[in-house]
């Protein structure tokens, strides 16, 4: 075993000799001077230990220090939220993000974060304002409620439209629709926190109109409908549409609440789409309070909406939890944008990138499959066969959880499938310097095309030359 005092050892630089150096002189300015010490710090306690351990017969040079500590140093300085290649097949993805920003969102938020705004102050009246002032007009005339109020996200609608109508008191909802979405979201626990006793109806395929009016009573607070998001029911079922619980609602006094999830503000029939409810039918069907997501079908941030009767809408704006889960300036700017490109109803499909991708035809999908093809089968070379494939593209993110979509990709089948074989190859793209995320089906690794932009197509491209270093390494 070398010794502390072995020539190998006495041969490793010292600490301050090195940052003296050049190439480390070049780290202190990229990553900073406390950053590279502790990286060397670290590295040259390895080589003691290496030598030591006689795993090493020389000590490292200062050109191969410099090297390692670059590269720890740019692995750590990467952030940890970054770009990926969103080729699961699943548009608005909850694990990577949901809904793109459009450009006028973009733009909109990077002013709101450079520039004092006038969040919550009246320019014209030089007083304090109200931050939802400056999308509630245009939340208005998009659904013909009296009121609007943003929040957080729908969760946070949700809890706020029970805790505020209903805190202590019953809330009557179909048994099937006591949903579970993801990350945990279901009705009866957030019902239990905002306060409110769940009072269950009907049977889990069938709710009729007579189980609802036999659950009103002293205590009962409002009837509420929630949108089956991310499930459905079919066979011998039947459910009370929110137009018959309005009536049973109003006939007893009560309001009537309705969880739509999505809430898209146009039909989405008129661009080829199955039809998902928009707030608007909701409010002309006689709900009182609705509530829905600004990041799935919207196209927008991360929020919620509540639209609704202006008495309620105010009760809920005066609730002292409305301040904990408000909307920041950031998203509001980008909220404000995407909601002013509904004006234009025919141009969204252009405009916003969610119904751009949505409505991406097969023909198109299928043309890029045909030129991308040869480019990743040379990339994965013996690896894999590539092959282009049909396959069925889903909206994702609760909405119309049954309806696919017409799209075509690549399947990337193993050649040698060794164990694990189509997990390594996902591997392989995930490692990709713009992680290239698939999903895996029938031991293949599948890149539906349906949500790379062609003018994406280069950084896609450009970056498979990457595959053959990790295959090398492998």
């Amino acid at each position: 075993m070398l010794t502390s005092t072995s020539p190998a050892r006495r041969a490793i630089p010292a600490v301050d000799a090195l940052l003296k150096a050049p190439a480390f002189e070049a780290l202190a300015r990229d990553f900073g001077r406390p950053s590279v010490l502790a990286c060397l710090r670290q590295l040259l306690a390895e080589q003691r230990r290496r030598l030591a351990a006689e795993r090493a017969a020389t000590a490292p040079d200062e050109e191969s220090l410099a090297a390692e500590c670059g590269e720890r140093l740019a692995a750590a300085a990467r952030p940890s939220l970054r770009p990926v290649f969103n080729l699961t097949g699943t548009v608005l993805h909850t694990n990577l993000g949901r809904a793109l920003y459009p450009a006028e969102a973009v733009a909109a938020a990077t002013q709101a974060m450079l520039r004092p705004v006038n969040l919550e102050y009246d320019v014209d009246g030089a007083g304090r304002g109200e931050r939802d002032s400056h999308v509630e007009e245009r939340l208005l005339r998009l659904t013909g409620a009296e009121a609007a109020v943003v929040v957080n996200n729908n969760a946070a609608a949700v809890y706020l439209m029970l805790n505020t109508v209903a805190a202590g008191r019953e809330v009557v909802v179909s048994r099937g629709e006591l949903v579970e979405i993801g990350g945990a979201f279901r009705v009866p626990e957030i019902m239990a926190s905002a306060g409110c006793v769940l009072r269950e109806v009907g049977t889990t395929n069938r709710t009729h109109p007579r189980d609802f009016e036999s659950a009103l009573g002293e205590h009962t607070a409002a009837l509420m409908k929630v949108h089956a998001s991310n499930y459905e029911i079919r066979g011998f079922t039947a459910e009370v549409d929110a137009a018959a619980m309005a009536r049973i609602a109003h006939a007893g006094g009560l309001p009537m609440i309705e969880d739509l999830g999505c809430g898209m503000l146009v039909d989405l029939e008129d661009f080829g789409l199955p039809h998902e409810p928009t707030p608007r039918e909701a409010l002309a069907a006689g709900v009182d309070l609705v509530s829905f997501s600004g990041d799935k079908l919207l196209g927008g941030p991360q929020c919620g909406v509540i639209v609704g009767r202006k008495e309620l809408v105010a009760r809920i704006r005066r609730n002292p939890m409305k301040r904990a889960l408000r909307l920041d300036k950031v998203r509001l700017a980008a909220l404000e944008a995407v909601l002013a490109l509904y004006d234009d109803p025919q141009r969204l499909r252009a405009r916003l990138p969610t119904m751009r991708l949505l409505t991406r035809g097969h023909d198109e999908i299928a043309a890029q499959a045909t030129r991308l093809c040869a480019l990743v089968q040379d990339a994965v070379g013996s690896d894999a066969e590539v092959k282009i494939a049909d396959c069925a593209s889903q909206i994702g993110s609760g909405a119309l959880p049954v309806d696919t979509l017409p799209s075509a990709g690549l399947r990337l089948t193993p050649v040698h499938p060794r164990g694990a074989g189509v997990e390594a190859l996902a591997t392989a793209f995930r490692q990709l310097p713009v992680p290239v995320i698939g999903r895996i089906r029938n031991n293949a690794l599948w890149l539906d095309l349906r949500c790379l932009d062609a003018a994406q197509e280069a950084e896609f491209t450009g970056q498979l030359v990457h595959l053959q270093r990790l295959r090398d390494e492998a």
